[in-house]
């Protein structure tokens, strides 16, 4: 079951009732905002999430984790870089695009993106030139 958190968007106007946004549709949200940083190639998630994918539920959130706080919430992101991009430049857009596509969608202030660096993608090698002739 998800977690929710309860947002007010405007205390001045009268209340129309609660919103309810489940901490999964922050992860995704999160997860998507990440991937279109340039210099991102995935994101890694917990033993958990590779075993529902094997399983047909596809995990869109995989590799971030939100946390509630009374000030807001916490992001924290597993990712792996194309190798060659520069690690704090591209961390820094991570933090930063995550932090505006949140709020932007959400209202929800983001406190803190937590990001950790946890492999390099490798380019293709090329191939030996034997299977290039063929």
């Amino acid at each position: 079951m998800s977690e929710y958190t309860l947002l007010t968007i405007d205390e001045e106007k009268e209340s129309l009732g609660n919103i309810e946004i489940a901490r999964d549709v922050i992860e995704v949200v999160a997860s998507i905002a990440a991937l279109e940083v340039e210099g991102v190639y995935g994101l890694q998630g917990s033993i958990a999430d590779d075993v529902a994918e094997r399983f047909g539920r596809k995990s869109y959130g995989k590799g971030v984790k939100v946390e509630f706080t009374e000030h807001g919430a916490v992001v924290t992101i597993s990712m792996l870089m194309h190798y060659g991009s520069s690690v704090p430049v591209t961390a820094k857009q991570v933090q930063e695009n995550i932090q505006q596509t949140v709020r932007g969608m959400t209202d929800i202030h983001i406190e803190a993106v937590n990001v950790h660096i946890i492999g390099l993608q490798f380019p293709e090698e090329e191939q030996p030139l034997q299977e290039q002739e063929k």
